[in-house]
């Protein structure tokens, strides 16, 4: 099916155009998988990959890209670019502008790659009270967030800021439809590794903030591994994700006390299944039969969560014991008024991943959802790498393609970014050709449809790239 330019409508419109032929094919592609035949060669999308010359990305023909930020450039505050560029989100400010919120997946070792520099070279520049926390020596954590300001009319990048620094390992997060990004710290350290304050927690920073914001923690929305978040503009209910290693993850949702304000507390709850056995297992995971299979879907059960702060980070072991459902390393996540779309990096049989949908209740976190529950199905789980392997990273194009981020670490693999149609279906946009590999990370899109986000988590390129995307072949 032919996309046409008018159907690029901006983001508001990328559920709609996803709802249309959500369920087309889909008991043929459910079929396929559980024959264990695989989408290789099913879906042209646009094209082989051509060779890129430049050896950073390879693209098909009549798309290009331009690195617009790297690593250690100096910013329009002085500061220089993290290193680790992983989540990211646009957002529109006003005209044909956009802020590109961009995490920095720093580690409390990597202050060299932080934006104070090499030796810290720039530390004066920063007063200890605009960073949330400090390391061992003392020292600013280098974590946190940029903020970039793109012209999608000129294809230029305007300027470019830190808006929040002294954090950990921020992964993902997720936009929010008052015009913030959602960070998110994917670890629980605290202060008896040495730091100042405990983490694992949720920050949040508006599209418009000029400079460092003040890093004011969500705890409400809990304290765990976290990787992303979706919020339902509908609702204000906000979902998240969560990335432990081990994958026994849990799904959770916030009710918020105020849906444009989270930091005005709310309930976390964590989800399992309804009528299974500890609260039921999603992970299909490699070695063990497969509890349920593509196109299938459970009815659900939300479970309060006490003690959210989580001081001896046993939260998900508590709440699995009290039935929430094993989610194999929950990662990118994007809301649609198809579903909440969340990615499972290992999960599946083979151990290449897998992409759950959460389809709320008509009574989301209100009376009556006992009666009419919320369902997550199995949208998809690829059975052979070459198709799509530990999909990260999650986004929904303005006309209603998933992309996904592959995150794989290899001396023979290389990590793409992976389009996934409405009916399940996968194909190719890129393949990372730089070198070391890196994974692909933050892909986004602009509101207006014309211009793909996505960075080179290591070093750290943020690319924009362009091209026919009304183009695509079934």
């Amino acid at each position: 099916m032919p996309l046409h330019r008018r159907a690029l409508l901006g983001a508001a419109a990328a559920g709609a155009a996803f709802s249309g032929y959500a369920m087309r094919a889909k008991a043929q592609t459910a079929a396929a998988q559980a024959a264990g035949e695989t989408y290789l060669n099913e879906v042209h999308g646009y094209g082989p990959l051509i060779p890129d010359p430049y050896k950073i990305l390879d693209l098909p023909e009549g798309f290009s890209y331009r690195v617009i930020s790297h690593a250690g450039q100096t910013m329009d505050d002085g500061f220089f670019v993290p290193y680790k560029a992983d989540g990211m989100a646009a957002i529109p400010v006003g005209g044909s502008k956009i802020a590109l919120l961009r995490n920095h997946e720093l580690n409390a070792r990597d202050l060299n790659y932080g934006p104070t520099g090499p030796g810290r070279k720039l530390i004066d520049k920063l007063k200890p009270e605009q960073a949330y926390d400090v390391g061992p020596d003392g020292y600013p954590l280098p974590g946190g967030v940029t903020t970039l300001i793109y012209d999608l009319k000129s294809q230029r990048l305007e300027s470019q800021h830190l808006s929040l620094t002294g954090t950990l390992i921020n992964c993902a997060g997720g936009a929010t439809p008052w015009g913030s990004w959602l960070s998110c710290e994917e670890t629980t350290l605290s202060a008896q590794a040495g730091l100042g304050k405990s983490h694992g927690w949720v920050f949040e920073v508006p599209a418009t903030a000029k400079g460092l914001v003040d890093p004011v923690p969500l705890t409400a929305m809990g304290r765990f591994q976290h990787e992303a978040a979706a919020v339902d503009p509908g609702t204000g209910v906000i979902y998240e994700t969560e990335d432990s290693f081990d994958s026994k993850g849990l799904f959770y949702r916030f009710l918020p006390h105020d849906r444009r304000n989270p930091a005005k507390g709310g309930r976390l709850q964590a989800l399992g299944f309804r009528n299974a056995p500890e609260g039921g297992d999603a992970r299909n995971m490699k070695g063990s039969e497969p509890t349920w299979r593509v196109g299938e879907s459970r009815d659900c059960v939300w479970i309060d969560v006490e003690g959210s702060d989580n001081p001896h980070e046993d939260l998900r072991l508590r709440m699995q014991a009290a039935g929430a459902a094993f989610i194999g390393r929950g990662e990118g996540i994007f809301w649609s008024p198809e579903g909440v779309y969340f990615t499972c990096t290992s999960s599946g049989p083979a151990g290449h991943g897998q992409v759950l949908r959460y389809i709320p209740s008509p009574h989301e976190g209100q009376a009556g959802e006992a009666d009419a529950p919320g369902r997550l199905e199995l949208f998809v789980e690829p059975t052979d790498s070459r198709v799509m392997d530990f999909a990260d990273n999650l986004a929904i194009s303005p006309w209603g393609h998933m992309f996904a981020c592959e995150d794989r670490y290899s001396e023979t693999l290389r990590n793409h970014l992976k389009g996934i149609t409405p009916d399940g279906r996968v194909y190719t946009i890129a393949r990372n050709v730089f070198e070391g590999n890196a994974e692909l990370a933050g892909a986004c899109f602009s509101p207006d449809g014309s211009t793909c986000f996505v960075n080179i988590y290591w070093p750290g390129l943020t690319l924009a790239i362009t091209g026919p995307w009304n183009s695509f072949r079934v």
